[in-house]
């Protein structure tokens, strides 16, 4: 996955409602059609990044399940820096466009 695209992805996932590393990304996945797929050595270290950038904030809860879980949940930081985080998006998929013969939008 393209830097940055996973934190936006996160934040996005975020905002609709709080979530543990594993829910959010099988929302990814849910939602791209099984497309995008986001390992356990990349979920986790963009979640303690964006937890110190302070982006989004976790508490420990009980799973469904019963057992312990951090559940993330994203913070004004994290609502304020999702519109820049989709604007970087759109001018990076923009300009790929640009250089890929019949891409989508041409």
């Amino acid at each position: 996955m393209l830097k940055g695209t996973l934190d936006m992805l996160i934040l996005q996932i975020l905002s609709e409602a709080p979530g543990h590393g594993y829910a959010i990304a099988q929302r990814i996945e849910d939602l791209t059609d099984d497309v995008l797929s986001v390992e356990e050595g990349s979920m986790y270290p963009a979640l303690y990044r964006m937890e110190q950038r302070e982006w989004i904030e976790s508490s420990w809860q009980r799973s469904d399940k019963g057992r312990r879980a951090r559940v993330y949940s994203i913070t004004a930081n994290g609502r304020e820096r999702l519109p820049e985080e989709q604007r970087n998006w759109e001018r990076f998929a923009t300009a790929v466009a640009k250089v890929m013969p019949n891409s989508v939008g041409r």
